[in-house]
């Protein structure tokens, strides 16, 4: 159930657009702001340029040498200057003699009146000077260039004036560029935005970024619960996904070159080159047989992967086998029951003709075949499911015509696991089903089962008197029987199950004369769970 105060996070539209939007933001106020102040020092830069080259070229000009050189030519400096300012949109064009004294001026009336201002005086001295001063007109940025004669000799100054307020018009027509720049860079923003968040959501599937987080937790949650062990690999055979379960498969490998999981990779490796489902797929590996299902994972109809989902067959083959013990068991107990039923209609039929002599011989006769058969293999087999399952085959083995003894030096306490249960009722089972097919077609076949725990290692020994194997090394190789096809799995059952728990299995034949298969297994006293 949902907690309905929990705060549901922002779309990925909605979280893409901000992110996005506030880094444009910033970026193009910084921008602005960098190109603002570049643009206002390079029209100013320009503004000085212009005065200077309209001061140096009036400063080389023959006829303001001559109007200063010659007093009678004075006159056309005033309409030469006023000519260029006009043409130019300048403040003021005004030319001095070395004392100051104005020679041309916007305002006639300045004319012939010292200029106005202290920044005059590195001109008059030879050096050119800028300054942003106030005279007689508005706030200028003023150039002054020296005006020189023939021989080089300074007669003069070139005075040039640029209002201010032109020069901030111009920058604030440079600034409107800036905006339409910064304006148009937010729309290529907010079109690249829409596109990503597009691109976004068709990758995700329409999947807001929440939904996909919550999905992902949900995958691990199951995939961490299931028992199946799961490998996932991408196109490259890179592992990129293992559950806990295929985790602890591998963890329990008892040999260090079993380390890795190379049968399962070879599976996988081959799924993703050909593209074909693998179902229930028998793999070997550590010991155990693992039933494997083997998908390849495709995009678009591109394989990207593969996918093997799989699960120990042992405990496949554990259940059968413990199943198989129960039902054994519950069937010998029917038996029992039924024959207990028939020996309480004896004892009542002899009740009834008050023959008591013979009643109580009878059941001294009862109960010391039963403390004889039953009892003692109580004493000796202290497993209850153990116990059950050697009763059933002791009366198979009867109905087969042939003899199983539990041996008098059998010991076994009841304190294995499940695991190991489940394993010796395997390994027992094959075994004396085995001795039992060996000695068909010859009544009267004996064998004998010893049990006998100490030191934490429980021995097991089954041998008969059947005709014998002629090639043991080759008994427990799967499929390898000489009782014709489809057989030979049940020596190979015994082997796996012995070595998977650490024991070890060792056959001993004479042909004609006897069969022994002594197997050592590993039992934990005073634990009874797996």
């Amino acid at each position: 159930m949902s907690n309905p105060s929990r705060k549901r996070p922002l779309k990925l539209s909605t979280s893409v657009s901000l992110m996005v939007g506030a880094v444009l933001a910033v970026v193009l106020l910084i921008v602005h702001l960098f190109y603002f102040f570049q643009i206002s020092h390079i029209t100013r830069a320009g503004v000085k340029d212009k005065a200077l080259a309209v001061a140096r070229t009036l400063a080389d000009s023959a006829e303001v040498q001559r109007g200063l050189l010659l007093p009678a030519d004075r006159n056309i400096i005033q309409p030469l200057t006023q000519a260029v300012q006009e043409s130019n949109h300048l403040l003021f064009v005004v030319v001095t003699d070395m004392r100051g004294i104005r020679y041309s001026h916007p305002d006639k009336n300045a004319i012939n009146r010292p200029f106005i201002g202290e920044d005059l005086q590195p001109a008059l001295a030879g050096k050119e000077n800028v300054s942003i001063n106030r005279g007689q007109l508005a706030q200028a940025l003023r150039v002054f260039t020296p005006i020189y004669d023939a021989r080089q000799r300074q007669i003069g100054v070139v005075a040039v004036g640029i209002s201010l307020s032109e020069v901030a018009q111009q920058i604030a027509r440079t600034r409107w560029s800036v905006l339409w720049t910064a304006l148009f860079g937010v729309l290529a923003g907010a079109i690249g935005t829409w596109c990503l968040v597009r691109a976004s959501r068709r990758v995700l599937s329409g999947l807001e970024p929440y939904e996909i987080s919550m999905l992902y937790e949900q995958r691990q949650a199951m995939l961490q619960s299931i028992k199946e062990g799961v490998i996932a690999v991408d196109d490259r055979v890179q592992v990129t996904l293992i559950n806990r379960a295929a985790q602890q498969l591998f963890t329990e490998a008892r040999h260090p070159q079993d380390e890795a999981p190379g049968p399962l990779i070879a599976n996988l490796r081959e799924v993703v080159q050909s593209g074909v489902p693998q179902r229930d797929r028998e793999l070997h590996f550590k010991g155990r047989v693992l039933l494997s299902n083997t998908m390849p994972v495709r995009s678009k109809g591109v394989i990207i992967g593969a996918v093997c989902t799989f699960r120990d067959k042992t405990e496949v083959s554990q259940l059968v086998q413990r199943l198989d013990g129960l039902v054994n068991y519950v069937d010998a107990l029917r038996e029992r029951s039924h024959e207990f039923m028939n020996k309480l209609h004896v004892i009542l039929g002899l009740l009834h003709m008050k023959n008591y002599q013979q009643l109580e011989s009878y059941i001294l006769k009862t109960a010391n075949g039963y403390q004889t058969e039953i009892g003692s293999l109580l004493m000796k087999i202290k497993s209850p499911v153990i116990a059950g399952f050697l009763l059933s085959k002791i009366e198979r083995a009867t109905d087969c015509g042939h003899r199983l003894i539990v041996s008098e030096d059998s010991l076994l306490p009841d304190c294995g696991s499940e695991t190991q249960s489940a394993a010796l009722i395997t390994i027992l089972g094959n075994l004396i089903e085995n001795a039992l097919e060996a000695a068909d077609g010859q009544p009267g076949g004996e064998i004998s089962v010893l049990l006998h725990y100490q030191n934490g290692w429980l021995a097991c020994e089954v041998s008969d008197d059947g005709p014998g194997i002629p090639e043991p090394d080759a008994i427990f190789e799967k499929g390898v029987s000489s009782k014709g096809d489809d057989r030979g799995m049940g020596l190979f059952l015994v082997k796996q199950q012995t070595e998977s728990l650490g024991g070890k299995i060792i056959v001993e034949s004479e042909p004609g004369v006897y069969t022994q298969f002594l197997v050592q297994l590993p039992w934990d006293r005073g634990n009874k769970s797996a």
